[in-house]
Parts: structure tokens; sequence; C-alpha cells
């Protein structure tokens, strides 16, 4: 998004089309899956750490950081002739916010793993989280529709 890449990958015509159904149909996938995942809470458990080609290919099909990173470095112009730093803070400020959010759905995920729940509970859990997750969808599709 940053270094302008999206932006000519993007101007290919139904390449966008393409990304946002790939990723629709990846969340509703994963919704699915922790749904269904019965009365345990649907933590998913990787086979193999994911590698390099793996993480690169899940970027594209990522929503989310699209609507926020292009709001960010594209619709907040603040200095304008000095494009280098004004990027270095936007990506500090980024960093500031993303970081001690990721760690505490870390911490709040640990904790939960660590809680005794009835498993009605934890089937609660797994709809409401596979809720959350299509009602994401349903944003994402509806705002690039």
């Amino acid at each position: 998004m940053v270094s302008g890449v999206a932006a000519a990958a993007l101007a290919q015509p139904g390449l966008r089309e393409v990304l946002l159904w790939g990723s629709a149909a990846y969340l509703l996938w994963l919704a699915a899956k922790i749904a269904f995942a019965g009365a345990r809470i649907a933590f998913i458990h990787a086979e193999r750490a994911p590698g390099f080609w793996n993480g690169l290919a899940l970027q594209p099909i990522n929503p989310k950081a699209y609507a926020v990173n292009t709001a960010l470095f594209s619709g907040f112009a603040f200095m304008p002739d000095a494009l280098v730093t004004e990027t270095a803070i936007k990506f500090a400020l980024l960093n500031a916010i993303w970081i001690p959010i990721h760690l505490a759905w870390l911490w709040a995920g640990v904790t939960l793993r660590r809680l005794d729940l009835d498993p009605k509970i934890q089937r609660g859990i797994n709809i409401a989280m596979a809720l959350s997750m299509l009602l994401v969808v349903a944003i994402a599709v509806a705002a690039q529709l």
C-alpha cells in the first residue's frame, strides 16, 4: 500500500474484484471453521509454521489492511514537502497502535484458553467470533460495491 505496488496492481481491470471475493471467501471459510468447531474454543493449531511464501500469499486478500492503510497513507497528507518523514511518522503511529492491540489479543487468547469454561459457553464464544467475522466480510463487501 505504502510503496504504490498495490495501486499499480489494483489498476488492472478486475483484479480488485478477484481480491475482494478471494478475501471474502477466505474469511467465510474461516468463520465456518470457527462456528462448527464444536464445544471447544476454536483455537487454530498450525500443523507447521507458515513460511515466507504463505505469508506473502495471504497479504493480497486482507481487505481490512487495504482500508486502513489506504486511508492513513493517502487520505491524510500533513507534510507534502517531506513525504519520507511523513511516512516514517505514520509508520511509528501505526505501530504504536497495532503492537499493543495485537499483544492484548494474544493475552486475551492465552487467558481464555486457560479458563475452564462450560462447553455451552465455549460454543457461544465460537459462534460470536464467527458472526463477528461474517459482519466484517459484509462490511468489506458492501464498502467495495
